[in-house]
């Protein structure tokens, strides 16, 4: 199957299978707002080629920003700066999903000026801050927060939005039993454990309406001791079409199992493939594959085999935003090596290729 080859994900409409994955761009002020060189990033995406361009994670409430420079979509004054975004890349023909979410435990009190919240007092690593349990109240907040923050995006005229439910972030961790310790109807079993996520995905569809398009990058599977397990994810996926979503995205790692390095070989590419192969027996939804995949003859082999219905790239579009072009003038592979140097170490400023020759 052609990986250019168009494709519609709910109601959204893609002129190829290529996805730009979410990716923290660090490129927003203190409040939250996308600075010029965010602006810069999307256009040069766009002219590049790309079918979708999910944004770096947007925290829907102060108390969920992850780390400095985080784009924001907590507040209604944020909106018409978010929109200097999905402008950009419509003027450039491509489509674009801004990506919410809440970091719940993984984040800092430097950061968010409190102690992170989180389902349980369970602390992301040892020797790591405990999070402070959230309460009734709390849970109900960061769900509307949730709902209203995708009302926002779509009051910016982004094409969707992609509820972030992987990668240790608030989600994942009520969704995790390595995370989640709650003995109340949040947590005491994993239908309890799944319920957060289930109630977002509906506050926000009660807030944008049937038609617009929702996604979900999922982790399916925690990759730590006494995690969630592969069936526990596939529990979650078989529940998602129920829930309102158009599309999954799969990924895993509670941790750091999300981000592997030295991707050389075809061999080494599509890491999740076997997670996603077992998603595809439970659900018809569109399934979005990332994870270390690089060359075209395996993007075209993972289409053509019906695992994914869209290959999605992170790390590829920091160093080649134009790598759709690329592709189609006849380049076989990325020439990212995955060294895992895109993000800036301290005193330097955004996501970009740091990778030397």
């Amino acid at each position: 199957m052609d990986i250019f080859e168009p494709a519609k994900i709910g109601t959204l409409e893609l002129k190829n299978r290529l996805i730009r994955s979410a990716t923290a761009e660090r490129m927003a002020d203190d409040a939250g707002r996308p600075e010029p060189p965010l602006v810069e990033m999307y256009t040069a995406l766009a002219r590049g080629g790309v079918g979708l361009i999910i944004t770096g994670h947007a925290y829907v409430h102060p108390t969920g920003k992850a780390h400095p420079a985080m784009t924001g979509v907590y507040d209604d004054e944020l909106i018409p700066a978010l929109q200097t975004l999905s402008e950009t890349v419509h003027r450039e023909g491509g489509k674009v999903v801004m990506q919410i979410n809440h970091a719940g435990r993984k984040t800092s009190a430097e950061v968010i000026g409190q102690r992170p919240l989180g389902p349980s007092p369970v602390a992301q690593t040892k020797g790591a801050p405990r999070p402070q349990e959230m309460t009734e109240q709390q849970i109900e907040e960061i769900i509307h927060a949730f709902a209203l923050a995708a009302g926002r995006a779509k009051a910016a005229g982004f094409d969707g939005v992609q509820i972030h439910a992987a990668h240790g972030y608030l989600i994942n961790q009520f969704n995790s039993p390595a995370a989640n310790w709650r003995r109340d109807r949040w947590g005491k079993d994993a239908v309890s454990r799944m319920r957060f996520f289930e109630r977002v995905a509906a506050a926000i569809r009660d807030e944008v309406g049937d038609e617009y398009p929702v996604l979900t990058k999922l982790g399916i599977q925690d990759f730590v001791r006494d995690g969630m397990t592969l069936y526990d994810g596939l529990e979650i996926v078989r529940h998602l079409a129920d829930w309102g979503i158009d599309g999954v995205e799969i990924s895993g790692g509670l941790g750091s199992a999300n981000t592997r390095k030295d991707i050389l070989r075809p061999e080494d590419e599509a890491y999740f493939l076997s997670q996603a192969r077992m998603a595809r027996r439970v659900t018809d939804l569109p399934i979005i594959l990332v994870g270390g995949i690089r060359s075209r003859e395996v993007m075209e082999r993972i289409l053509e085999e019906g695992t994914a219905d869209f290959i999605s790239m992170s790390r590829p579009f920091i160093r080649e935003p134009d790598l759709p072009r690329r592709l189609q003038a006849g380049q076989q592979k990325s020439t990212c090596v995955s060294c895992n140097r895109c993000w800036p170490p301290p005193g330097e400023y955004g996501v970009k290729c740091r990778y030397e020759e």
